[in-house]
């Protein structure tokens, strides 16, 4: 059951969805609220530094390699297009950024 600080943490982050995708998959967005719940508290851990190359490896590794399951190039045109969509954000949302990345990606959790 979700608390009323997740079904926040819902609601913020399909609505950042909404302005960049066609349709947002609510199940997914509670899905990753609900595995990145830890960290959503800490703002620095919230969000991707999307221009720091340590930080998209380590999405690389432990998300789209180890959630996702996809290597190689296809991870990395993957983590680049979404860091296009984004480029217009300063505080890319971990929760965001992930959710497109299933999108690109065509996969779910």
């Amino acid at each position: 059951m979700a608390t009323e600080r997740m079904l926040e943490f819902i609601a913020k982050y399909t609505a950042e969805l909404e302005e960049l995708w066609e349709t947002v998959d609510a199940g997914l967005v509670e899905t990753l609220v609900g595995n990145l719940n830890p960290i959503l508290w800490d703002r620095d851990k919230a969000n991707v530094a999307a221009s720091d190359p340590e930080e998209l490896a380590t999405v690389k590794k432990n998300f789209v390699e180890a959630k996702l399951w996809v290597t190689g190039s296809d991870a990395d045109e993957a983590i680049d297009a979404v860091c296009e969509m984004m480029k217009g954000d300063r505080t890319k949302s971990r929760v965001v950024f992930y959710y497109l990345l299933c999108k690109k990606l065509g996969k779910s959790l």
